[in-house]
C-alpha cells in the first residue's frame, strides 16, 4: 500500500504465525483498524508464514539462533511486499529491525505476567514437591526458577499453548510456566492455577504487548495504525525494550523487566541472571516518561556493572 490514505478497495495483508495466539493477535488487530477506520472485514487478507522457530521445536532456542527466529520469514515477506503489516509478540522481537522496517505501533498490553499451570498440581509454585519436573524453553524462566528452587529439574519444553498443555497432560512434566495475556487473548485463562506476582518472578521483557512493524516507506499503513497505536504500552517498552538492548539481550540471556507508569513517571524493575540460576542482580529506576529510554539503558549498565565480566556464560 502507498497511497497516502486508506482505500477500501485495497487488500490489507496482515502477516502473522499460524499458531492459535498467532492468530489471536492478528484478528485482534484486524477488529481494532476495522473499528478505527469503518472498514469491512472483506479489506483484510490474514497470511500466515511458517518461521523457523515453529519448524525446529526438538531444540532449544540459544542452539538455533534466538529472538529472531520468529520474525526472520515474516519480515523478509514485509520488505518483498507479500504483506503490508506483520503483528508481533513484542516478547519475541529483537530490539533492532532490519532495514527499511519499523515499529511504532502497540495494542493495549496485556496482563504482564506469568502463569503457572500445574494440572491436578498445587497452587503454588512455592508448594511444588521437592524435585518436581518443571517445563519450560525460557531461559529466563529456568534461571528463576533454580535460583528460587534449585531442587527442581528443569525440562525443555518448545512448543505453542496447545503442545506444551498436551505435554503436561502426557505427564512430560508436572507444571509449566505461561504467559497470562497469552491464555487471556485465548479465553483460556482457567488453566492457569493463576498469574505469579511480579515480586516472586518479573516477566520477560514486553510480555503480553503486541507490536505491529511496517515498512518506513509506506505511508497508507502508517495512517492506519496511527489510529490504533496505545501511548501508554508504547512509553512502558521504550523503557523496556532499551533495557534490553543495552543488555544485548536475545533467547541466550536470562533477563527480566518490566515498567510501570505511576503519574508522570515510568517505574522499571531489571533482573539479570546466570544461567544456571546461582546468581542474579535485581534493580529498578523511576524517572519521567520522557527519559524512559534513558533510564533503560541507565539501569542496564548498572546491573552490567556490578554483574562483571562473563556474566551470562552457560555454565549448565
Amino acid at each position: 500500500m502507498t497511497q497516502n490514505t486508506p482505500a477500501q478497495d485495497k487488500i490489507l495483508k496482515i502477516g502473522t504465525r499460524g499458531s492459535p495466539l498467532a492468530l489471536a493477535q492478528a484478528f485482534e488487530t484486524r477488529a481494532r483498524l476495522m473499528a478505527a477506520h469503518g472498514l469491512s472485514e472483506d479489506v483484510f487478507e490474514i497470511v500466515v508464514i511458517k518461521t523457523t522457530g515453529d519448524r525446529v521445536l526438538d531444540r532449544p532456542l540459544k542452539e538455533i539462533g534466538g529472538k529472531g527466529l520468529f520474525t526472520r520469514e515474516i519480515e523478509a515477506a514485509l520488505l518483498e511486499g507479500g504483506i503490508d503489516i506483520a503483528v508481533h509478540s513484542m516478547k519475541d522481537m529483537p530490539v533492532a529491525q532490519p532495514a527499511g522496517l519499523i515499529l511504532d505501533c502497540y495494542l493495549p498490553r496485556e496482563d504482564p505476567r506469568d502463569a503457572f499451570v500445574a494440572p491436578d498440581g498445587p497452587a503454588r509454585l512455592a508448594d511444588l514437591a521437592p524435585g518436581a519436573v518443571v517445563g519450560t524453553s525460557s531461559l529466563r524462566r529456568r534461571a528463576q526458577l533454580l535460583q528460587r528452587r534449585p531442587d527442581l529439574k528443569v525440562v525443555e519444553f518448545r512448543g505453542n499453548v496447545q503442545t506444551r498443555l498436551k505435554k503436561l497432560a502426557d505427564g512430560v512434566a508436572q507444571c509449566t510456566f505461561l504467559a497470562m495475556a497469552g491464555l487471556n487473548r485465548m479465553n483460556m485463562a482457567n488453566v492457569a492455577q493463576g498469574p505469579v506476582a511480579p515480586e516472586e518472578m518479573l516477566p520477560a521483557v514486553a510480555q503480553g504487548a503486541i507490536g505491529i512493524e511496517r515498512r518506513e516507506d509506506d505511508d497508507a499503513a502508517a495512517a492506519l495504525l496511527a489510529a490504533i497505536h496505545d501511548t501508554p504500552t508504547g512509553q512502558r517498552l521504550a523503557a523496556e525494550r532499551a533495557f534490553l538492548a543495552e543488555l544485548d539481550g536475545s533467547c541466550e540471556t536470562p533477563i527480566a523487566g518490566l515498567a510501570l507508569l505511576e503519574g508522570g513517571q515510568v517505574w522499571l524493575r531489571g533482573e539479570i541472571l546466570r544461567p544456571d540460576g546461582s546468581t542474579s542482580h535485581l534493580d529498578e529506576a523511576r524517572a519521567p516518561i520522557a527519559e524512559a529510554a534513558a533510564m533503560g539503558r541507565d539501569l542496564a549498565r548498572r546491573l552490567l556493572a556490578r554483574a562483571g565480566a562473563g556474566f551470562f556464560d552457560w555454565r549448565a
